[in-house]
């Protein structure tokens, strides 16, 4: 802390002498008293602290967030709520920018004030009255729109709503719109809520009603393409918390109807990748789901988008196939689908640790018989396997190396390659007595 507090002094005695501004090729000297004496940078939003000294809003208010409660110069006690706008001198400056436009200076916009706590507690007792009262609905919106509109104004305003439990009031208030049936305006509350995500685990659960997540699932599959995309956005911070199975009870059939429909007809990358994370968590926690999504019609769809996906596409979509695998029905589907394993086997080293992995655990489950009248598919896929080049890529994993499950996995599939190797493409024999020695 001394030391810094040491450097920003010299900064502040270096800022005594002008700055160069290079615009256009030339050099313009930034009056001392214009720059912050945190970054040296021409001040934006002039703030004074009571020891006197002005800083940029953004230099002072970083500094004070990383828990130095003191004034850089002076060391004196400080906190946000000391500072006051300095209008003067920006103002100044403004006018300064003003006179050295020709010299390709841009003049600073004029900041908007900060919103307070007592404010945003304001407005959102308008949002939870207005939801709770009959035809408030259009005047519920309209301050949700007022609160989406502030926090995206600034980081400041958005920890001052957070500070005031914003995702709760919010969550509150599209549940109670739900109930009512005051469909038209919940795209509204929805998008102020996306905006505060992540949500707290208070706020999660009451989007998990069932009103509630039945018009999340009706936006996701009806709504505004910006209403889908929020609407996805929420349901996945819904179904990532730990126990929101039990929360869903009946509904997980429908939300699961509305993941899939965004991951089959993308409408935006974000809002695809926001469903396949969601569809994993919900495949995850359950053999039953995942056998709900496989009979959806997911894995075809998951092989397609494999095909030229990027890393963060490739990795969601390898682990939600993975998922969907642990079930029967996603096991038949991915069996009948000719190019799984190729795909699979394409994927190991080419993309990350994390996607090979995936894709192991993937032919992994491929492979093994689930329950005895698998015997003949999963026999199919390891001979597609041994055909498509899988034996030599996980020969090679073993040799780098991976995790211990991802090893135990590997070294059972060389396995079961190796009893079928006469069925595919001739590979070299093995000393198993090795990879027994590496499970």
């Amino acid at each position: 802390m001394a030391l810094l507090v040491r450097r920003v002094r010299k900064a502040v005695a270096k800022a005594a002498a002008p700055a160069p501004l290079k615009q256009g090729g030339a050099e313009l000297a930034i009056p001392a008293h214009f720059r912050c004496p945190i970054s040296l940078d021409l001040m934006r939003d002039p703030v004074t602290a009571p020891t006197g000294i002005t800083y940029d809003r953004e230099g002072i208010e970083a500094w004070l967030d990383k828990g130095r409660a003191v004034c850089p110069v002076t060391h004196a006690p400080l906190r946000q709520e000391d500072l006051v706008p300095n209008h003067a001198i920006r103002r100044v400056i403004q006018d300064w920018c003003v006179a050295n436009r020709s010299r390709g200076v841009e003049r600073i916009p004029t900041p908007k004030i900060p919103v307070t706590a007592v404010q945003a507690s304001e407005l959102l007792f308008e949002v939870a009255e207005s939801a709770r009262r009959d035809g408030g609905a259009a005047r519920c919106a309209g301050a949700a729109a007022r609160v989406r509109e502030l926090v995206r104004d600034s980081e400041r305003n958005r920890r001052c709503f957070v500070s005031v439990g914003t995702a709760r009031v919010l969550a509150a208030a599209f549940e109670s719109l739900a109930a009512a049936g005051a469909t038209a305006v919940l795209q509204d509350v929805l998008a102020a809520l996306v905006c505060m995500m992540p949500l707290d685990e208070e706020a999660t659960r009451t989007l998990a009603s069932p009103s509630s997540l039945g018009s999340l699932v009706a936006i996701a599959k009806y709504g505004s393409l910006a209403g889908r995309l929020n609407a996805v956005l929420v349901i996945k911070e819904v179904v990532s918390r730990d126990g929101a199975l039990v929360d869903l009870g009946a509904n997980v059939d429908e939300v699961v109807d509305a993941l899939v429909r965004i991951i089959t007809a993308p409408i935006c990358p974000q809002a695809t990748k926001a469903a396949m994370v969601a569809t994993y968590h919900l495949a995850n926690s359950d053999e039953s789901v995942a056998a709900t999504v496989a009979s959806a019609g997911l894995v075809p769809a998951l092989v397609e988008a494999l095909v030229d996906a990027d890393k963060s596409a490739s990795e969601k979509a390898l682990a939600v196939l993975d998922a969907v695998l642990a079930s029967k029905e996603g096991r038949a589907s991915a069996r009948d689908h000719a190019l799984v394993l190729p795909v699979l086997v394409k994927k190991m080293f080419r993309v990350s640790d994390v996607a090979t992995e995936l894709a192991v655990s993937a032919m992994w489950r491929l492979g093994c018989k689930g329950s005895d009248d698998e015997e003949g598919a999963a026999t199919r896929c390891l001979v597609e396997a041994l055909r498509v080049g899988a034996f030599q890529k996980l020969l090679l994993l073993l040799q780098v190396g991976c995790r211990d499950a991802t090893k135990e996995k590997t070294t059972e599939l060389l396995k079961m390659l190796n009893k079928h190797k006469g069925l595919g493409e001739c590979v070299d024999a093995v000393d198993f007595r090795g990879l027994n020695r590496l499970s």
